[in-house]
């Protein structure tokens, strides 16, 4: 049976009552499930970003250690980083936030129009599979690291012309 409110204020309050009332089980699921040992637990990171793509259709991306598995939220030991993809006229700039992590333990692979990004310090372990906009050329990839922040630039392939250019006579 539905329920009578005074006015839709009312209705609006008992929404946002509800919604904050789920959001403090999550809370409590969260922390409880990663508690290892009485009073410790492990943070956890969650967050996401809205972008409008060149193409102007909205890009959704998702960070952090918590996923969703079978509906129910779980934390991951592996965070994924925030990760800016900007290209240019002659290249393809990779920009990604990995705070607390060596230079030396960060992995990085190219494999056609993927990058490969994996990196570990003794509390924080980063993974993330980054789809390039196009082929890059593997020979002129150049990385630096410095302030928690990983850059890498790499050239465009060179598009060889397929077909035949016709003169007119």
């Amino acid at each position: 049976m539905p329920r009578r409110y005074r006015d839709i204020f009312d209705y609006f309050d008992e929404m946002f009552e509800e919604m904050e009332r789920e959001f403090q089980e999550l809370e409590r699921q969260l922390t409880r499930g990663l508690a290892q040992e009485p009073g410790s637990a492990k943070p956890y990171v969650y967050g996401f970003r809205l972008t409008i793509g060149p193409d102007g259709k909205p890009k959704f991306e998702q960070f952090g250690n918590v996923r969703r598995v079978a509906g129910k939220p779980t934390i991951s030991e592996e965070m994924e980083p925030l990760v800016d993809v900007i290209e240019r006229q002659d290249e393809v700039r990779v920009i990604a936030e990995v705070p607390g992590v060596d230079k030396d333990k960060i992995k990085l692979r190219l494999d056609r129009d993927k990058l490969y990004i994996n990196a570990e310090s003794e509390d924080r372990k980063y993974n993330k599979v980054i789809d390039l906009p196009t082929e890059v050329d593997e020979n002129s990839v150049k990385a630096s690291y410095k302030n928690g922040v990983l850059e890498v630039i790499m050239k465009k392939k060179k598009q060889e012309q397929k077909g035949k250019e016709i003169k007119v006579e």
